[in-house]
């Protein structure tokens, strides 16, 4: 733990938390109650709002660089600040394999039985006598599918990525009065463990 910060109390040395990224964006959410300042939709025009083009173009020429602020980086703010206030880590599908199952299965007096669809014929001789079978498959799916198991993983992924960022920002920033941001993160890629 570090000490800094001076309490409003004369003499009194106030205490900053230390607090890993996830954690700390948790304690902001859930306990202080922080919310979002999301720029406004780009259809909406308010007058003396904003900046000028060339008050825009002469930032970006001293920054070097063209600011990113697309819907994608917005919809991901929204996913970490949600998760925070939750207090909940994404779902990467832990321990899920994908099963091959009956895509359908019909249920009875008798119990369940897995559906079947004809997908030719054969022409059999049983007892002298030649008759007409039909062959049956029963068709099957993947359960999940890994596509999902696939999609969740990146999105942990995207969300891990996120808050290293944010973790950055902060620990560049030290712009937290109580909480000190170590640089404590979640596993990246806990799927991978060995």
């Amino acid at each position: 733990m570090s000490f800094q910060g001076r309490n409003s109390r004369a003499g009194a040395t106030k205490i900053k938390r230390t607090l890993g990224v996830q954690a700390a964006l948790e304690w902001a959410f859930r306990v202080e109650k922080a919310q979002l300042e999301l720029p406004p939709p780009k259809d909406v025009t308010d007058e003396g709002f904003g900046f000028g083009l060339e008050y825009v173009l002469l930032q970006r020429a001293e920054l070097g660089c063209k600011i990113d602020g697309g819907k994608h980086k917005i919809r991901m703010a929204i996913q970490v600040a949600e998760l925070a206030r939750a207090g909940i880590t994404p779902d990467w599908m832990p321990g899920v394999t994908p099963r091959c199952v009956p895509l359908e299965i019909k249920n009875n007096q008798h119990g369940g039985r897995a559906t079947t669809i004809v997908v030719g014929t054969e022409r059999v001789k049983t007892r002298g006598k030649w008759r007409t079978v039909e062959l049956l498959a029963c068709p099957v799916t993947w359960r999940p599918h890994p596509e999902q198991i696939a999609s969740a993983r990146r999105g942990y992924d995207d969300w891990w990525q996120a808050l290293d960022w944010v973790r950055e920002g902060l620990i560049a920033g030290g712009m937290l009065r109580e909480v000190e941001v170590t640089t404590a993160m979640p596993k990246a890629q806990p799927w991978q463990t060995r």
